[in-house]
């Protein structure tokens, strides 16, 4: 497999990765959103299938740990099929908001779809996340899960997401990470045979799946990755494994 280093935000020369490939930075978006494109309409379905359902525990621990109270603002970025925003909007209540955003029509059609299905007419906002359109010091609540390894400027991103956040508010990022080492080698193989196979014979798309492989190598490890919460601005940052290590759980507040 391969032995390149994170990338934690741009590369050199205007380079950035997609999965272990280099590309100029101007391509990246586009290709990313490519790979979600193709997948949108089975997203659900298989992340059932790669995470043996894990990824739902994941996520109702994430959940909890927000401790979302009624009449709390909450953006949820790069929301996807809306799995946290639908959860918070049941826990902030009338009084409270719930933003589902992505930079992604096709995953945000679906996000918005579920939504209206379960009776939550919630605002959405096709966006990027390095330039989000909301004020400074609004939301209670910042989350991303599964989202930040496929931005560009991871750096950004998270510094966008902290001006967003009011005095007190908290930022939470649920993302891939470095597994226990003993478990490396296995995990591999999951990964770089089965995955692809998986998204071939679900989705049609072997290639979107190889990617996902690739481009969790790529992100930064658990203590990388809270060190740039830090350098965002965040303070009493912590982290959370999950799954051996394979999933980790982020938060950080702005004080």
């Amino acid at each position: 497999m391969s032995k390149e280093m994170p990338n934690t935000g741009s590369g050199a020369e205007g380079s950035t990765h997609f999965g272990f490939e280099q590309v100029p930075e101007s391509e990246k978006a586009q290709r990313v959103r490519g790979v979600f494109s193709s997948v949108a309409q089975k997203y659900d379905v298989m992340n059932d299938l790669m995470s043996g359902g894990l990824h739902r525990l994941w996520k109702h621990f994430t959940i909890q740990l927000a401790a979302v109270r009624p009449g709390e603002r909450v953006l949820d970025v790069a929301g996807g099929t809306a799995d946290l925003s639908l959860a918070f909007a049941k826990k902030v209540g009338p009084t409270g908001q719930v933003w589902l955003t992505d930079i992604n029509h096709a995953m945000l059609s679906v996000g918005r779809d579920r939504t209206v299905d379960h009776g939550h007419l919630l605002p959405t906002a096709q966006c990027d996340a390095e330039k989000l359109p909301f004020p400074d010091n609004h939301f209670d609540l910042v989350t991303v899960a599964f989202g930040l390894r496929n931005m560009t400027h991871k750096d950004a991103a998270l510094a966008e997401m902290r001006r967003v956040l009011r005095p007190g508010g908290r930022l939470m990022v649920l993302e891939f990470s470095k597994i226990w080492q003993p478990l490396s080698k296995a995990y591999d193989l999951y990964s770089f045979k089965v995955l692809p196979w998986l998204g071939n014979k679900v989705a049609g798309d072997a290639d979107s799946y190889r990617y996902l492989a690739e481009s969790i190598r790529m992100h930064p490890d658990q203590d990388t990755l809270a060190g740039m919460l830090r350098a965002a601005g965040l303070d009493r940052v912590e982290y959370f494994n999950l799954a051996a290590g394979a999933v980790a759980l982020h938060r950080g507040y702005k004080l």
